[in-house]
């Protein structure tokens, strides 16, 4: 699936299913609770905390998706085509950074 198949995906289940989006400020508040989840998983399974018995240890495809949806979302509400404002972050990336980091020795 494409982003732009995405985008259309998630806006004809909106529309079919979850009859009209939140508004604007509403997803922003339910994307910074979906990373809040990510993060959780995040730091019990690569950083020092452990999980609570009933934790689901298996959702990180789980949340990083529901990130993806929520900021699907918040791009089609505000007409935002992700597909160009990612081509555009490769350009400016790539202009920035195409060697910035080779000089690092810790990166190496």
């Amino acid at each position: 699936m494409t982003l732009d198949e995405a985008q259309q995906r998630v806006d004809a289940w909106i529309r079919t299913y979850g009859v009209r989006y939140f508004s604007e400020l509403t997803n922003m508040a339910v994307l910074t609770e979906e990373v809040g989840e990510l993060a959780r998983i995040m730091a019990r399974r690569y950083g020092d905390q452990s999980f609570k018995p009933g934790e689901n240890a298996d959702s990180l495809p789980e949340e990083l998706a529901d990130v993806l949806w929520v900021l699907i979302c918040i791009a089609n509400q505000t007409g935002v085509n992700l597909t160009a404002a990612l081509e555009a972050s490769f350009e400016k990336k790539t202009g920035r950074d195409s060697t910035r980091h080779l000089q690092n020795p810790k990166l190496r």
